[in-house]
């Protein structure tokens, strides 16, 4: 591999289905598979004269595309990984898991960096914090040291330039590369270029922030490449989170320090973020479950699952990576089913999604659920559409809302217990699935039949997210 890495953050496509591409498919979309798989995943069908043999190899590589995303893996074009192949992205060859270039790392601990020029988006004072604090976030963890100079040459040179900026790597103007580094080596080695074509920004979620892309760029230009893990900084999918409250993810501390080793000056440890969940971790416990559209969605902390029919292992994701706006570590959700809407409960607030879009004149206050004003918030909701109701649990009580008559039914709160025989504990999550009533409470969860309330059978979380 040479010592080359663009990072142009991938946005997501969000689709509730990925569908067949169809026969009006053009051309263009098939020079832009091809095009894609040749860059990002060594496709090398050009040589070849057997159709068969293309065919194979095509199937092979879009596999390992669909694998890297997270998406359903066929071998077969359909529109999400289609979609996903027209977005900006980054320019290195995808890895099924964190990597770093190899034997590419520096000789010296003490490195140097320069700021060459800056861009006309931003103070100059905001880039020399956002950059000086990009490089921090992977000094807290290791022994290296950054010190900036004004002159000569840097290990680390930065500068903001647009389209051919004389690297052989040119930009593509407005909404694609976003930046792009180089592995340590001499020369380039080290360098980071910003595609100044794109906005960039000190602390609002407008544009691309600074700080976070310069960031995972730094990364780069220590030796780091990607991760798949969607939590990660090195992965290739560009998610604005708070510059305030950033803490570097457990996989990329593990990944900078299996190159340079841990911070030797630390006394007190530095606080780490929480590992990315295992969705077949015995000991998991969910935030919220919920129904969207066919598919079931599993919230947890910062991120969530996916999981619907054709795909037998759920996608994992970013919160943020599909709703920029809506709350983490939320206390429940449920999806109406005559609207679509899926409601998210945090503390004393509730959001609307339609779909993936956050619905106007949200967040509101839970009150305007129907719930008491003496309720401070709810640990699950579950949906009855048969019955027309809706249940809110408030720990080891619920209430019953009329879906028809849009209130709160008489002689409620009622005992889970009462409600549910045989059901134990706090509800911490719940879900309407084929028919069962699903009451999660902690890490198992109770099947009953919606109708006659009897239980079936107790099981672990992760049941339904086919561990």
């Amino acid at each position: 591999m040479n010592n080359f890495s663009v990072c142009v953050f991938l946005s997501l496509v969000i689709a509730a289905h990925a569908n067949p591409i169809t026969t009006a498919s053009n051309s263009i979309d098939d020079d832009v598979v091809q095009n894609y798989l040749k860059r990002f995943y060594d496709l090398g069908m050009e040589s070849e004269s057997s159709g068969l043999f293309k065919t194979s190899q095509l199937q092979l590589k879009l596999k390992e595309m669909q694998q890297f995303f997270g998406l359903r893996v066929t071998g077969k074009m359909d529109s999400e990984t289609l979609e996903v192949m027209k977005k900006p992205r980054c320019g290195v060859p995808d890895m099924a898991a964190y990597t770093t270039f190899g034997d590419h790392k520096w000789p010296t601990n003490k490195l140097t960096y320069r700021i060459e020029n800056y861009t006309p988006d931003m103070p100059a004072a905001e880039v020399d914090s956002a950059l000086a604090k990009a490089l921090q976030i992977w000094a807290k963890v290791t022994p290296l040291r950054f010190t900036r100079i004004y002159t000569g040459t840097a290990d680390i040179m930065i500068s903001f330039a647009s389209r051919e900026h004389g690297d052989g790597y040119p930009f593509d103007g407005p909404g694609g590369t976003l930046a792009h580094a180089f592995a340590p080596s001499s020369g380039i080695g080290g360098d980071a270029h910003f595609d100044e074509d794109e906005t960039f920004t000190f602390g609002t979620t407008a544009g691309y922030n600074l700080f976070l892309v310069a960031a995972h760029e730094f990364g780069h230009s220590l030796g780091m490449g990607h991760s798949a893990d969607p939590g990660a900084l090195m992965n290739p999918v560009y998610i604005y989170r708070d510059p305030d409250s950033f803490i570097l993810p457990q996989d990329d501390v593990k990944g900078i320090q299996s190159i340079y080793g841990p911070n030797p000056d630390t006394v007190d440890p530095e606080p780490t973020a929480p590992p990315t969940p295992n969705a077949c971790d015995p000991k998991l416990t969910l935030d919220a479950v919920t129904s969207m559209r066919g598919e079931l969605i599993f919230f947890k902390g910062s991120f969530f699952w996916r999981s619907y029919p054709l795909k037998p292992n759920p996608e994992q994701h970013l919160i943020k990576s599909f709703w920029p706006d809506a709350p983490e570590n939320i206390d429940a959700a449920y999806e109406d089913p005559e609207t679509q809407q899926v409601f998210l409960f945090k503390g004393q607030k509730v959001w609307a999604l339609y779909g993936y879009d956050l619905v106007k004149g949200y967040p509101k206050s839970l009150s305007s659920m129907g719930l008491p004003d003496t309720v401070k918030m709810v640990t699950a909701v579950l949906s009855d559409p048969e019955a027309g109701k809706t249940l809110f649990f408030v720990g080891e009580d619920y209430y019953s809302y009329d879906d028809t008559q849009k209130a709160m039914d008489r002689g409620y709160p009622k005992a889970v217990a009462d409600g549910f025989p045989g059901m134990s504990g706090k509800v911490t999550a719940a879900i309407h699935f084929r028919g069962f009533a699903y009451l999660y409470s902690g890490p198992i969860m109770f099947e009953y039949s919606l109708r006659s309330r009897r239980l079936f059978r107790v099981l672990k979380t992760s049941y339904l997210l086919n561990c």
